[in-house]
């Protein structure tokens, strides 16, 4: 985890999660210290990233989804915590909004300009705010495909399922929403033909499914904006897998409006049973709690480099 809106440096290790103490990472000048040094620790900010290396026989790929919300957060971090930047192969945009593809740029002063795809859905470039009752309008930043273009990022748009990095990795596309409780995102609007249209949905949403060898699928979400549990029941109909081995990411479950949905959402999940449940990003503090409470063997809090390994069924 390159970004996520928590870090906790002295947080313990849990079952599939390993966590990247203080002590572990780099220092940085301090003046004030007799030593001149510190630690720094890593940033946390409103936004996420994962970092996703797949291993298949002799073969590993590794690939980037979504870059955070400030153009430097994702780049201290890799840099704090060593990534390579240079084994990256491509990046996969979960969705537009600023908080998953603010960190371009410093992803591209790391890689100095060298080419890498860009897997989007072709409505990441759409003009969007929140135009909510008694309140000023928020014009969102919009994505700019030249700009992008111009720092070396080659954009494959894909609305319908595609397969990454030797067909080890599933982009799902658009979302299929059956569930009747997941209604989208309140208040918020695209821009279409000169005038703002509602645009709860978020269709570019998409999400990233690994299948993991004897234990299911392992998905990870940017925010959830198709509905968690939504997405989970897609990535199973895809793959035509009827196991869920683990969900990480963003489940969009903070605040007044989608609190009542709570229930429902821990209730799915609780039928779906997942080894491993990571509700993190824009999950809220009352959502996480319902689903520690509810699947407590599954339940893990997330922290800003945090790994978590998956590995195949033994045999």
């Amino acid at each position: 985890m390159l970004m996520d809106n928590t870090y906790d440096g002295l947080m313990a290790d849990l079952g599939p999660a390993r966590r990247t103490p203080i002590a572990r990472l780099p220092t940085v000048p301090a003046p004030q210290y007799e030593e001149r040094r510190t630690y720094p620790g890593l940033v946390a900010e409103h936004g996420f990233s994962a970092l996703v290396t797949v291993r298949r026989g002799g073969t590993t790929h590794v690939l980037l989804f979504d870059t955070g919300i400030s153009p430097d957060g994702l780049a201290i971090n890799t840099e704090r915590l060593g990534v390579d930047v240079g084994t990256i192969e491509a990046v996969v945009l979960s969705h537009g909004h600023l908080d998953h593809a603010g960190g371009f740029a410093g992803l591209s002063r790391l890689r100095r300009g060298t080419s890498l795809p860009l897997a989007v859905h072709p409505l990441v470039w759409t003009h969007r705010r929140f135009a909510m009752p008694g309140a000023p309008e928020w014009v969102l930043p919009t994505l700019s495909r030249a700009a992008l273009e111009s720092e070396g990022f080659t954009v494959v748009e894909r609305r319908q399922p595609s397969l990454l990095l030797d067909d080890a990795v599933l982009i799902t596309g658009e979302v299929d929403r059956t569930t009747d409780f997941e209604r989208g995102l309140p208040f918020h609007e695209a821009r279409s033909d000169g005038s703002w249209e509602p645009d709860p949905l978020i269709l570019d949403e998409q999400a990233l499914v690994v299948h993991v060898r004897g234990r299911g699928l392992v998905v990870l979400t940017g925010c959830g904006h198709a509905g968690a549990v939504n997405i989970a029941r897609h990535a199973l109909r895809l793959t035509g897998t009827d196991r869920l081995h683990a969900m990480l990411g963003g489940f969009h479950l903070t605040g007044a409006a989608f609190e009542p949905i709570i229930e429902p959402t821990v209730a799915a999940f609780t039928d779906l049973a997942p080894d491993v449940l990571v509700p993190a990003h824009c999950t809220g503090w009352k959502a996480q709690h319902r689903f520690a409470e509810a699947l407590p063997e599954a339940f893990i809090p997330n922290a800003v480099g945090t790994a978590y390994a998956f590995a195949a069924a033994p045999g």
